[in-house]
């Protein structure tokens, strides 16, 4: 059996993200491994936070059980702070993962990756799917783990986590048209500008790889609702319906660096 590693940026990435492709490979008896780059220190703050527990402390052991949901067999942390969304002032924190040095970032993984002698690293595509700065950094410092893991594991796969605008689009449109006027459909539009100006995930023409996790979205949607800070019964994680969730989430989307853009092939991380 293999090693999947999966680097993301903060806890909760790895269920929207990813959560399909590593409960598979669970299912399938390979090694699962989990590295969160930030404390995710920035994100939404419940109201149930305990005296002296702080944010990050909730969000890591929320991570922790997303990870027992999807069959992680290790979770390991960066250390770096969440360094906010783009703009904000934490962007330039010290100990922000925005800011960190690349190859002491790179360093820090391509440690995991060479312990648990990775045979699949997954990382996000160039702009981090909609622009966020630690998303972009994961995108950055993931190549170049990779580069500083050349000569000793020199069958590593990378494959760039990403969401298929063109058919984020075609879901967007097909629910407004089935639910009629009064549908009840998240005011999004992918192909508008994102955080970083471009347009939100990937044309379906750089894709190379589209994975099928539909056995396994019960657990993805489990996963979600774990980083239950961060996911109330309200969003529409945990509102919508069983079959437009599968519909949406039951394939996962991946760039393979090292394959030219082309016929968008149906496959598996390990093939």
């Amino acid at each position: 059996m293999a090693t999947l590693v999966c680097f993301h940026a903060h806890p909760d990435d790895e269920a929207i993200s990813t959560g399909g492709s590593m409960a598979r490979a669970h299912a399938e008896g390979h090694r699962v491994v989990l590295v969160v780059a930030t404390d995710g220190r920035h994100g939404e703050v419940p109201d149930d936070l305990a005296d002296g527990e702080t944010l990050a402390d909730r969000r890591r052991a929320e991570t922790e059980r997303s990870a027992s949901v999807l069959g992680v067999d290790r979770v390991a942390l960066l250390g770096f702070a969440d360094s906010g969304m783009t703009g904000w002032d934490q962007n330039g924190d010290d100990d922000s993962f925005h800011v960190a040095d690349l190859d002491d970032a790179a360093g820090r993984l391509a440690a995991i990756l060479c312990e648990e002698a990775a045979d699949v690293l997954t990382t996000y595509d160039w702009h981090g799917t909609y622009g966020h700065p630690d998303h972009v950094k994961v995108h950055r410092v993931g190549a170049r783990a990779a580069e500083l893991v050349a000569d000793e594991l020199p069958g590593l796969r990378v494959c760039e986590a990403t969401i298929n605008r063109d058919e984020l689009v075609r879901l967007v449109a097909d629910a407004r048209v089935a639910g009629g006027p009064d549908a009840d459909v998240p005011e999004f539009d992918p192909a508008a500008p994102a955080d970083d100006g471009n347009p939100f995930g990937s044309p379906e023409s750089e894709i190379t790889l589209v994975v099928d996790v539909t056995e396994y979205v019960g657990a993805k949607r489990a996963a979600i609702a774990a980083h239950r800070s961060q996911v109330s019964d309200s969003t529409f994680f945990m509102t919508m319906p069983d079959e437009q969730f599968t519909a949406t989430f039951g394939r996962e989307w991946f760039i393979e660096p090292d394959r030219s853009p082309g016929p968008l092939r149906s496959g598996w991380l390990f093939d």
